[in-house]
């Protein structure tokens, strides 16, 4: 049974056929031409903000419906069966506009928000850098108080909805004499219409080839005081308050992608047949796909586990990091395998287990990569 099955109620089952009936019209029939475009449009945003599928959680002041994190689990859920890893409104949803409703002060809340449910906004993050990675610290992009106004320049590289993202939050230094690197960090929201912000290429990736990725550059990139999110030096502690749920929304997107990958698996040894009988019934591979069902297993019981925590508001840095590391690198393992028993067939684009592989790795690294996680959970161990 599910840790999560008391939890639900009627209100998530309606929430769930009418997201499943949303993708099944406007998502699936098109991932392909998506895929091969590399970018979703943005009138897809558009059309999912208008069905209330956006940040359903924000109060509705700001244009949601007050929707616990479980509505968050079920768009997930739903959204696998199409496929498409492009569409990354979890990324929007779960965790930057949480940034803007936590840190942002009511002005910012009421000029932003409700277009973060309507899809008018779309938002990324800026965070990393050409030759930072995971090292935030070391971030050289600044941001320069000029009278009532911040002057940024820098650049970004690795960013989520770079293309179709219009409302980015930039990671800027503001103070480079700080006693601590990470006290001279300042968060700032950065429209995307403003001059002297530029995109640049999409960028070509292994895997997630609809998801849209860019390279950003400010020069003398000029916002009004007014865009500085929550107080000046704080940005580095607002990103570690955050990354909890940044991590665990990246550890239930792994899991959900692993559960599918061994749905398709079972499916095709069971109709696969070599030698008389199907594959699924030769001794190695039922007993692999019987290792894999248990780590699939263990995974979605931990994920629920740290769900009903994190809903309950308890501190799961540690756990979340834990989450985070063990079910991408079990997703990569299952897909690695799911791949080998497809055969020649899974190494085919036209078969969804080859998509699913070649998006899994990146689970490993963005969102703090499975070295940068075993780092933190060694920390909580006093190591």
């Amino acid at each position: 049974m599910s840790l999560l099955e008391n939890h639900y109620t009627q209100e998530h089952s309606i929430f769930r056929e009418s997201i499943r009936r949303f993708f099944d019209k406007e998502v699936t029939p098109y991932v392909e031409e998506w895929e091969k475009a590399g970018i979703v449009p943005r009138e897809l945003w558009e059309k999912f903000g208008a069905q209330g599928f956006l940040c359903p959680w924000l109060p509705e002041e700001y244009g949601g419906v007050e929707a616990d994190f479980l509505y968050s689990l079920i768009g997930i859920e739903e959204a696998a069966s199409t496929h498409c890893a492009g569409f990354v409104f979890p990324l929007h949803s779960d965790i930057i506009v949480p940034y803007i409703y936590a840190y942002g002060n009511e002005e910012q809340k009421k000029r932003w928000l409700p277009g973060c449910v309507t899809g008018e906004y779309i938002t990324a993050v800026a965070m990393t850098e050409p030759g930072t990675g995971s090292d935030l610290a070391a971030i050289r992009t600044t941001a320069v108080k000029d009278g009532k106004n911040y002057v940024i320049n820098g650049q970004k590289t690795f960013i989520s909805n770079g293309i179709n993202g219009n409302l980015v939050i930039v990671a800027a230094k503001t103070d480079s004499e700080a006693d601590s690197p990470y006290a001279g960090m300042s968060l700032f929201v950065v429209e995307g219409d403003t001059p002297g912000f530029e995109r640049g290429r999409n960028l070509e990736k292994i895997g997630l080839h609809s998801q849209d990725t860019a390279e950003m550059s400010f020069v003398d990139c000029v916002i009004p005081e007014e865009n500085l999110l929550g107080q000046e030096g704080k940005g580095f502690y607002y990103l570690m308050e955050k990354l909890q749920q940044e991590r665990l929304v990246s550890a239930m997107m792994s899991q959900i992608f692993a559960e599918e990958a061994l749905r398709l698996t079972i499916e095709y040894t069971k109709s696969r047949e070599a030698f008389g009988r199907p594959i699924s019934r030769f001794q190695y591979i039922s007993f692999e796909l019987a290792k894999m069902a248990t780590d699939v297993e263990l995974g979605r019981t931990f994920m629920e586990s740290l769900i009903i925590d994190h809903m309950a508001g308890k501190e799961l840095v540690k756990k979340a990091s834990m989450a985070k590391y063990w079910i991408a690198e079990m997703l990569n393992d299952v897909a690695g395998k799911c791949v080998q028993f497809h055969g020649g067939y899974g190494y085919m684009e036209e078969y969804p287990i080859a998509r699913l592989f070649r998006d899994a790795k990146v689970q490993t690294i963005y969102a703090g990569t499975s070295e940068i996680m075993l780092l933190i959970i060694s920390r909580y161990l006093g190591l």
